[in-house]
């Protein structure tokens, strides 16, 4: 018979990791006496990072005793206690192995369900005081699992777990963690994980996109480049530039081809390709992202640059670059792409943010889609409004499209219902005038309280969060769970003495920086150097922190579990191979 051996519980504490502050509740201690098991939590407990812990979910967590007495084996140590795992139940007779998501049980009054394995994260490793220990769960198949209370009640320390319901599938809690973190995702047991109706939704979410991934390489359950093919090249290649044409009064469009007359690799609408700028009269070396404007599979790319004030590349471009001129360009990347779906499909941009979608109304346009399409666009004015008649033709090519067009700030000679249908921005109002339905899917691109602020408009809609997809220009928002973001320095040189090493060019950033061996991983030394980073696990586990590779190569210390996309690092367990680029 099972057995709760032990109750844990603990609010979370602020404890110094790394020099920085860490918000966790993993700092588990066991309580005497009844415990109130509600719908999200044990009395007396919290989490401190609910993006990752908590939650209806995952109100409990579960490890084992069988498996203290395993890792103190492994690691050779005798010195833990019960919580040492950050469970909330200590139990005995439900192994990993053996508990199926689903399963339900009774312990005293209250009933639970098993909905996931533990997501693993750096905290586990800190408290226990072992870095590699989110990788050791998974590898070793001991990641231990998560209770939702289906029927609210007190539980004792000593009492028995008593099974009184099967989880449909029969796939065990190890089984379906392997199945998303090692590598292999057989579509036979994908398919039985999606028809487990009490596995979370995160979970399911993730299945699904591994169900849906068809290149070769990486996880597209943790990572979304993984859905997307390799680049069609390494690093960078000359470009001829074939043709410039002014869009707008900032905007100019520069047609790049290859040098030998050959069509260039299509690329999937919505990507784009990184540029290098040597250093020369005009200024240093600059390397930056432009979306891809024109048709994909056209044989040439189009990017359209919009000439910022302060922009050093976006005035050298302008300024200096000539039909005949060559770039150096890095292979079309990233998944913000259409999606071949059958769905009503949403494209919202502002200013410069329209390339992106541009491209995606192109392919739409050339397919003679049958999707119901709206085209959502905002611009000071008309003077300002870019591919104008180019969208304008391009909706003509579609059976029933919606389109409106929002002048902020129009001009006397701009003509409403002709030039433009909406005085004012794109907003929640417009969405609700256009009609956008809850089952579509929305691509959003503009500059970033744009985004955030019709992100949030779409879900109130009813669009799923998972569908409505948006793209950043700049540095993208970093994620270092627990880790209390604050008001930081721009990215800069490393303190200290300088390294010694190859060049780690961050393109986002705008930053090149010699490596420098203080720093265990490329992440380390990107946080030395204050450029936003996204992570978790840090050991090789989440992908959270895959980065697209644009030149240059790395080795990892501490192989992952599962090989990134082609193309992409894993960089919280890799140092440069010589010079790289990174897209961070």
């Amino acid at each position: 018979m099972a057995r709760l051996e032990s109750i844990n519980v603990g609010l979370p504490r602020d404890v110094t990791w790394q020099g920085r502050t860490v918000h966790t509740g993993i700092w588990k201690a066991p309580v005497t006496g009844p415990v109130m098991a509600r719908r999200l939590n044990l009395d007396g407990d919290g989490q401190g990072d609910l993006g990752g812990h908590g939650g209806e979910q995952r109100a409990v967590m579960v490890y084992q005793l069988e498996s203290y007495r395993y890792w103190e084996q492994q690691l050779g140590r005798d010195d833990f206690v019960p919580g040492q795992f950050g469970e909330n139940f200590t139990v005995t007779g439900l192994p990993d192995s053996d508990v199926c998501i689903g399963d339900r049980y009774r312990i005293g009054e209250a009933v639970f369900e098993v909905t996931q394995p533990r997501v693993t994260c750096y905290r586990v490793g800190i408290r226990m005081d072992d870095p590699q220990m989110p990788a050791l769960l998974v590898k070793h198949h001991r990641p231990g699992f998560y209770l939702r209370v289906i029927a609210e009640g007190r539980v004792d320390a000593g009492q028995d777990i008593v099974k009184i319901g099967a989880g449909p599938g029969r796939m065990s809690v190890a089984e379906i963690d392997a199945l998303l973190y090692l590598p292999e995702h057989p579509r036979e047991q994908l398919a039985r994980a999606l028809q487990i109706s009490a596995l979370s939704p995160g979970w399911q979410e993730s299945f699904r996109a591994l169900d849906r991934q068809r290149t070769a390489g990486g996880n597209s359950g943790l990572s979304a480049e993984a859905a997307v093919p390799p680049p069609a090249w390494s690093g960078f290649r000359a470009l001829r530039v074939s043709e410039v044409h002014r869009e707008s009064r900032s905007v100019v469009s520069f047609w790049l081809a290859a040098a030998d007359g050959r069509p260039l690799p299509a690329a999937l609408p919505g990507q784009f390709v990184t540029i290098r700028l040597d250093p020369d009269d005009l200024g240093p070396a600059l390397v930056r992202n432009y979306s891809l404007s024109g048709p994909p599979g056209g044989g040439e790319y189009r990017i359209s640059v919009k000439a910022e004030q302060r922009g050093m590349a976006s005035q050298r471009l302008q300024t200096s670059l000539r039909a005949g001129d060559t770039l150096s360009v890095a292979a079309p990347r990233g998944a913000f792409v259409l999606t071949d779906s059958a769905r009503p499909v949403v494209l919202i941009s502002a200013g410069i943010g329209a390339t992106p979608v541009l491209a995606m109304l192109h392919a739409l346009a050339a397919a003679k889609s049958s999707r119901d399409v709206w085209w959502i666009h905002g611009a000071r004015d008309g003077a300002d409004h870019a591919f104008a008649a180019e969208a304008r033709e391009l909706l003509g090519r579609l059976a029933d499209p919606r389109a409106f067009i929002c002048y902020s700030r129009p001009r006397d000679d701009d003509r409403l219902t002709v030039d433009y249908s909406d005085a004012g921005h794109v907003d929640a109002d417009l969405l609700a005038r256009a009609g956008v339905p809850a089952d579509a899917d929305a691509y959003v691109c503009g500059p970033l309280p744009f985004m955030t602020a019709l992100t949030a408009a779409l879900i109130d809609r009813g669009l799923s969060a998972a569908s409505v997809r948006t793209e950043v220009f700049g540095a993208r928002d970093g994620l270092s769970p627990g880790i209390s973001a604050v008001a930081g320095r721009r990215p800069h040189l490393p303190d200290g003495e300088p390294g010694a090493g190859p060049s780690v060019t961050f393109a986002r950033t705008g930053l090149s920086v010699p490596w420098n061996d203080r720093q265990a991983s490329l992440l380390e030394f990107a946080e030395s150097c204050d450029v936003p980073v996204r992570w978790s696990c840090r050991t090789g586990v989440c992908h959270t922190c895959e980065t697209a590779l644009l030149s240059g190569a790395a080795s990892y210390g501490t192989e992952p579990l599962e090989p990134p996309a082609p193309g992409s690092v894993l960089i919280c367990c890799s140092r440069p191979d010589g010079e790289v680029v990174l897209d961070l």
